[in-house]
């Protein structure tokens, strides 16, 4: 019990002193003791109350008056703590009164603080948003007035500067989410400016290429009138005539292209000035701002290679016209002219690679169109029309840098055609020359008429007889042929000026185009026309002499030539006219017409001959028709004393072998039958007429009795039926010295079987009884004998062949 005592006074010294909180350990310590030591606590507790409770009322009477008295003063306080209360009250009530408006005053400028400070904030925000803004209203400026760009620019400064200072704001999303669209907008757009662009070339080119020609044009004038001024001895190699023209025509040629150089000095157009390239620069510049140049580039070369075939591609009938060509050349030149301004005012987006092999292509494309539609030309004209349009395209496109030698090769393709169509256009002059021709001397009534021939045709005989009026042995058409040969070759030389070609090429080409024309065309009409039926002996005649002077006409066509090209004629490559040629030809061919013709007329002759071949006697004078044709063959013959002398024994001769022919196959027709003595008289009087003809030396310059020759064969056939000198016939057949040398056995056979025919017909009818008279009948035999003779012969001189 005593060791609990002091456990329990420890206990409750810690509860005492410990807090409240900790007071349980100390607790279950009181009930983790001895038995009833919770009964001990509690006593131990209650006196330790009852201890501490003796001790408040110590001091409580300790200080009780002390209390008294201050309860006694807060008495007295009281009254005047109500008089304070009422006083702070009524301070507190004005004081309230007086701090609401101070309050609202305070609310107010808290409110103005803060609005201030709001607004500086929103001053410094604006102030980093305001070149945002400020930027994006000028892209959509840009945008507006179509400076694509700067636009871009603006977007990239946009991106890069701007819009990373302030992109926490919602108005900055929505512009970078917008950026991308703009940017696929202004290549749309661009894009489409590059469309309508192409779209005006190639609506405009015509106009750009006739621009650039017109300028080439007028340059190569400038430069050739000037080199034409500078060189004194111009144009004297020209025909004299025509020199004077071109003289003054240079002079004002120059004069007007120095007062348009003065007058339009500052209208030169290019094709900066007809085409705006902007459409193509902006286009060029946004695609590499994007990175997309070479996509840009790609799709320009692929559009132009489709405009490239469409502008080469010709119309049908471009042909037909010199504008349809001039069209076709414009678009062509337009093409590449601006492909060649592109090329040097942009960087990549053409090269020269490329133009070479798309003006390489169009160069394939050009060469096959002009080889095709110029040959459908059939007008000199045209065909020189487009021989200037080649060259003037050519020298354009050579002044920007393409080669056109291939041009100036096709052109002499073209040349040949030109010629060909020059041909054919002189070949109608000719015959409208030769139609309209008299066939006869041309009358000359005085000198000055003289003059007039000789300044067109080079005439000249020094054996003619200056007295007048006379006439030149030439017909009208030989001045008109001769003008016509220099106007051909005045043509012919219109298509090789400007071909760049030396004056040896020239001179070859045009001595080659005249020898054609001499060769072909004028020989062909020269043989035509000796073929026409209207074209009689006089006629023939005359176009012999008329060849004669042409042919001697052609060493001044030869001359005209070198005073063109001023090359000489000793020149060693210079080639030589053909003409003598040509109408020695046609002059053979009137000759041979002409033996034709004269043979038709004798058979026409021979035809109206009305021969009673069963006469009894002849009539004692030649057949009508024989005298007829032999006026005919003298008077004809007359008309040959123009002729060269061989010409006309030549066709005297062959009239007359013909003559003697056509007599010989008369006898010998097979239709007839039978023949009288009387026939045979008659017949030997025709020939007899024949050689009186052929002995009266028609035409002068055969020798003896050379063209008695021609009957000959009949002479020695009737000879021997009028002497009826059978026996030395047949006795000196076969010898040199026969005097029926000519006659042929089997031509003598039908003959005689035919006048036996006949005699047997004439004693039928003359006498009854003629059967029965001696010297008839002995003359039959004798027939008979001769028949049998001349039937061996004739059957020896065929097993003998």
């Amino acid at each position: 019990m005593a060791e609990s005592l002091p456990e329990h006074d420890r206990i409750l010294q810690e509860i005492e002193s410990t807090d409240t909180a900790c007071v349980g350990p100390t607790l279950r310590s009181v009930y983790d003791d001895q038995p009833n030591a919770h009964q001990k606590f509690m006593e131990k507790l209650d006196a330790c109350i009852r201890n501490h409770d003796r001790e408040i009322e110590k001091m409580c009477n300790f200080h009780h008056q002390g209390f008294v008295d201050a309860i006694t003063e807060l008495l007295k306080v009281r009254a005047d703590a109500e008089k304070l209360k009422v006083q702070v009250t009524d301070t507190n009530r004005r004081l309230q009164d007086a701090g609401k408006e101070v309050i609202s005053q305070t609310e107010e400028i808290i409110r103005c603080r803060v609005q201030q400070r709001n607004i500086t904030t929103v001053v410094e925000k604006l102030q980093l948003c305001l070149p945002v803004l400020e930027m994006y209203s000028k892209l959509k400026e840009q945008m507006n007035v179509k400076r694509y760009y700067s636009a871009l620019k603006t977007m990239e400064q946009l991106e890069n500067l701007y819009l990373p200072r302030v992109s926490q704001y919602r108005f900055c999303q929505i512009m970078i989410e917008n950026l991308p669209k703009l940017r696929e907008e202004i290549k749309e757009i661009s894009m489409s400016d590059l469309k309508d662009f192409l779209e005006s070339i190639r609506k405009h080119s015509d106009r750009i290429g006739e621009t650039a020609m017109k300028q080439a044009q007028q340059q190569k004038t400038f430069s050739t009138t000037l080199q034409k001024q500078n060189n004194v001895n111009y144009g004297r190699n020209m025909h004299l005539g025509r020199s004077r023209i071109s003289e003054s025509k240079n002079e004002m040629t120059l004069k007007r292209t120095f007062e348009d150089d003065d007058e339009h000095e500052d209208e030169v157009l290019t094709a900066q000035d007809l085409v705006d390239f902007s459409p193509v620069y902006r286009c060029l510049h946004i695609y590499s701002v994007l990175g997309d140049g070479e996509i840009f580039e790609n799709y320009y070369r692929k559009q132009r290679r489709k405009q490239a075939r469409l502008v080469l591609q010709p119309q049908s009938s471009m042909h037909e016209t010199v504008e349809g060509y001039r069209r076709y050349f414009s678009q062509i030149v337009g093409f590449f002219v601006v492909e060649d301004h592109i090329l040097h005012v942009t960087q990549g987006l053409v090269t020269r690679t490329y133009t070479d092999e798309l003006w390489n292509m169009a160069l394939s494309k050009i060469v096959a169109v002009l080889r095709t539609h110029s040959s459908y030309c059939t007008d000199p004209d045209l065909v020189l029309e487009l021989k200037n349009l080649i060259v003037v395209f050519a020298d354009t496109l050579q002044g920007y840098g393409f080669p056109v030698n291939r041009l100036f090769d096709l052109l002499f393709e073209i040349r040949d055609q030109y010629n060909e169509t020059l041909l054919k256009k002189w070949s109608g002059l000719f015959r409208d020359i030769f139609e309209a021709d008299n066939y006869s001397p041309i009358p000359v009534a005085n000198e000055e008429e003289y003059k007039i021939v000789i300044s067109k045709f080079p005439f000249q005989d020094p054996e003619l007889d200056k007295s007048f009026p006379k006439k030149l042995p030439m017909s009208q058409s030989v001045p008109q042929i001769y003008m016509q040969v220099k106007e051909f070759i005045y043509a012919s030389l219109k298509f090789s000026e400007s071909l760049h070609r030396s004056s040896t090429e020239i001179d070859d080409m045009l001595r080659k185009s005249t020898n054609l024309l001499l060769t072909r065309t004028l020989s062909s009409c020269l043989q035509n026309l000796i073929k026409k039926p209207h074209i009689g002996l006089t006629e023939l005649v005359q176009i012999i002499i008329n060849t004669t002077h042409l042919e001697q006409a052609c060493k001044y066509l030869e001359d005209f030539i070198s005073n063109i090209t001023n090359i000489s004629q000793l020149t060693v490559h210079t080639a030589r006219l053909y003409g003598l040629s040509t109408f020695k030809d046609a002059r053979h061919a009137a000759e041979g017409e002409i033996y034709t013709k004269l043979n038709q007329k004798i058979d026409e002759f021979i035809q109206i001959a009305d021969y009673d071949w069963t006469m009894s006697e002849s009539d004692g004078r030649a057949s009508g028709y024989l005298m007829d044709l032999i006026n005919f063959l003298r008077s004809t013959f007359q008309v040959f004393t123009h002729l060269p002398g061989k010409v006309a024994q030549t066709a005297c001769m062959s009239a007359c072998q013909h003559l003697s022919m056509s007599l010989m196959q008369m006898l010998l027709d097979s239709e007839l039958k039978q023949i009288s003595m009387g026939a045979i008289q008659q017949f030997n009087l025709d020939v007899i007429q024949c050689e009186l003809f052929a002995s009266s030396e028609p035409v002068p310059g055969f020798q003896g009795d050379t063209l008695q020759l021609a009957f000959i064969d009949l002479r020695q056939l009737l000879d021997l039926f009028m002497v009826w000198d059978w026996s030395t016939y047949l006795a000196d057949y076969g010898q040199a010295t026969s005097k029926y040398l000519r006659v042929n056995p089997s031509t003598a056979l039908t003959l005689l079987e035919k006048v036996h025919r006949g005699m047997k017909d004439s004693s039928k009818k003359n006498n009854i009884f003629a059967q029965f008279r001696k010297n008839d009948r002995d003359k039959q035999k004798l027939i008979e004998t001769v028949v049998k003779q001349l039937r061996s012969l004739v059957n020896g001189m065929s097993q003998h062949t």
